[in-house]
């Protein structure tokens, strides 16, 4: 446990400077005197605007939805006993982003700057009802995983139909952006609605954690020593899907940092999945601000977008990760 408190406080410390280093760093660099003078309310009306409307949304908002995706990482990679489980495993992201883009294609997101959040939080909350009716009727991990690949493929497969038949370039490029993920002109407001969502999931993710330690001894054992398998699927599911919406309605779709995150944080709390929720939502945040300033500072006709960049990192990891199992399984 030592190492756990010791760990828990680095990653928060490195979270605060990164925060702060993205309202430093930008087109116009500022002096961390300015920053400084901005947050407490001791600088001029531009500084303040700079610091508060642009740059500090946008970093909490990529550091939230990073977050969101690292809990639910690791929530998921416990309860699926697999390194390589993730969000977009269970199909809750890919339905998150269909209903998201359904809203686009039918130019109903141009009604009220809600829709395109609610509707990508009713996607996830779809995806997650059928998992966790999935989760009641079966006893199988792999029936689950495979249901939500289904799930993922069917959503996939829309969105790719909706992109084809685009009535308008705008409407596509409105849809492309979505889907590659993006923190730009985030506000507070936008990071509120998401809120409730984020927070719900991972209190119920934390509040089941036991259980994920007492999987790592086999589903029998722990059912042996009094865990309701059906009630902890249900629970890191749900958890883990209403987290996941909330990031991609805060995000769009960004993937890879729910497996990476987790991987990392595995070794440093002797691989129990409960000791590393925190810890992965921290990492997780912080790989994603720290994406995020690059994607800023990267000299681009166009910036690069979050989920881009993510993956560009976060696809080798997994590569890599997934042959390292394959290698210690012999």
């Amino acid at each position: 446990m030592t190492g756990n408190r010791l760990l828990i406080p680095a990653l928060a410390a490195a979270s605060l400077m990164a925060l702060f280093a993205a309202c430093l760093l930008g087109s116009t660099p500022m002096p961390a005197g300015r920053v400084l003078a901005a947050l407490f309310g001791g600088a001029d009306a531009a500084d303040q605007l700079v610091v508060w409307q642009i740059r500090l949304p946008r970093a909490l908002a990529a550091f939230v939805a990073g977050a969101a995706l690292g809990i639910s990482g690791a929530g998921l990679q416990g309860l699926l006993r697999n390194p390589l489980a993730e969000p977009g495993v269970l199909g809750v992201s890919a339905s998150a982003s269909l209903f998201a883009t359904v809203s686009l294609y039918y130019g109903v997101a141009a009604l009220s700057p809600w829709v395109l959040p609610i509707a990508a939080i009713l996607g996830a909350l779809v995806a997650t009802a059928l998992i966790a009716l999935a989760a009641i009727r079966t006893r199988s991990v792999v029936t689950l995983i495979l249901i939500g690949v289904g799930i993922s493929s069917f959503a996939g497969a829309a969105m790719s139909l909706l992109m084809n038949l685009a009535p308008t370039p705008f409407t596509l490029s409105d849809m492309i952006n979505w889907m590659l993920g993006s923190v730009s002109n985030r506000s507070f407001r936008e990071i509120g609605f998401a809120a409730p969502f984020l927070m719900a999931g991972a209190a119920i993710l934390l509040a089941s954690r036991r259980g994920l330690s007492a999987l790592t001894l086999g589903e029998e054992a722990a059912s042996g020593v009094g865990l309701n398998l059906r009630n902890q699927r249900i629970l890191t599911v749900l958890g883990a899907g209403l987290a996941t919406g909330g990031s991609v309605a805060l995000a769009g779709a960004i993937g890879f940092v729910g497996i990476v995150a987790p991987h990392i944080i595995r070794p440093f709390v002797n691989h129990d999945p409960a000791r590393s929720l925190i810890p992965s939502a921290l990492l997780a945040g912080l790989i994603l601000v720290l994406a995020d300033i690059g994607v800023r500072l990267l000299p681009t006709t166009n910036e690069l977008k979050l989920g881009v960049v993510a993956a560009l990192i976060g696809a080798p990891a997994f590569v890599w990760i997934a042959m390292r199992r394959r290698a210690l399984n012999g």
